[in-house]
């Protein structure tokens, strides 16, 4: 989620369960504290690019550490808060605003390491984009209102919409799984695993993914409110299976990077539709009919001793922005 709404939704729950004489300043603490756990973002090794990745929405995001990352909030502010509240009020408030950060994530489609160290699986609900307009601004205004105002109605009014937009992007992904499945099933492909995720900042535009064989298919669907479903035909393309495509390589550098990104994309790879020596993330690409990919990794295998660069391929260009609004509003319809 983006950090504004993560800071929003950690004043609410610092809001809910303070005191009224001390409101502003829990407000002050439990969004500083949901801000907090996105340290690791900070995390870098140039050498080794693949391991932000790894870091990223993981040990600060577990569960397990949610005491420890409150503490931590606690700490930082309480050189800027100890006038107005005693340490064990900071704490709680820190604790209310740290606690709401794996939530909001886990409801977006990267995915979140709840368990760790436990386990390594990443949890996606795949209920809201990581940026979502319509959602945030609901809480944004409601929060906004419940502190100006002093009214702690209005907290639990954020907290409903946001029981709404969730239960609306429940239905929504539900909707585009069932056109997934037809679509699978006219084609004559059974699915063997699938993910379906929200395209950028909405709930009517969704990316359906899905492997057959040994092949990965992705489709735009349009879940409309009242016009009801279209689906946009998208693209396939052979997944790469690292054990079989770089098996000469184990025990190199390459070939670890390789595993490491086969687990962090959940085994969705392909090669970069125009760069082959790219190896991309199926379930990620600008518009939700393509399969190239928004990140990959480049494989050189003159250099296979040193760790895999890693690659962006954000085309954000008119032409991009014109097809993905025209399936978004329902202008281009499939022939």
């Amino acid at each position: 989620m983006d950090p504004l709404t993560h800071g929003v939704v950690g004043a609410m729950a610092a809001y809910s369960v303070s005191s009224e004489k001390n409101r502003k300043p829990a407000v002050v603490a439990g969004a500083g504290a949901a801000l907090i756990a996105d340290v690791e973002t900070f995390i870098h090794l140039p050498s080794d690019p693949l391991f932000n990745l790894e870091v990223h929405r993981q040990f600060t995001h577990a569960l397990v550490f949610i005491p420890v990352g409150a503490l931590i909030a606690a700490a930082l502010f309480w050189w800027v808060l100890r006038r107005h509240l005693t340490f064990r009020d900071l704490y709680l408030y820190s604790l209310a605003g740290y606690a709401t950060h794996w939530f909001m994530d886990v409801i977006t489609s990267y995915g979140t390491e709840l368990f760790w160290p436990f386990v390594d699986t990443r949890f996606a609900w795949n209920l809201v984009s990581v940026v979502d307009p319509v959602f945030s601004a609901g809480l944004i205004l409601f929060t906004a209102l419940a502190i100006g105002l002093n009214k702690k109605w209005l907290i639990y009014v954020a907290w409903a919409w946001m029981a709404i937009i969730l239960a609306v992007g429940w239905m929504q992904n539900n909707r585009a799984e069932g056109a997934m499945t037809q679509t699978a099933a006219e084609r004559g492909h059974f699915i063997e695993r699938s993910v379906v995720k929200p395209t950028i900042g909405n709930q009517v535009l969704w990316r359906t993914t899905y492997i057959s064989g040994d092949s990965v298919f992705t489709d735009g669907v349009r879940t409309g409110y009242f016009s009801g479903i279209t689906v946009f035909p998208g693209e396939g393309e052979p997944l790469v299976f690292i054990e079989d495509e770089f098996s000469e390589f184990q025990g190199r550098t390459l070939y670890s990077d390789l595993q490491r990104f086969e687990r962090l994309s959940e085994a969705y790879l392909i090669r970069h539709p125009d760069k082959p020596d790219v190896i991309g993330d199926a379930r990620y690409s600008m518009l939700p009919t393509s399969l190239i990919p928004l990140w990959g990794v480049e494989t050189d295998t003159t250099n296979t001793d040193t760790h895999l660069p890693f690659l962006y391929f954000r085309d954000s260009g008119e032409e991009i922005r014109t097809r993905f609004s025209g399936m978004l509003f329902g202008r281009d319809l499939p022939e």
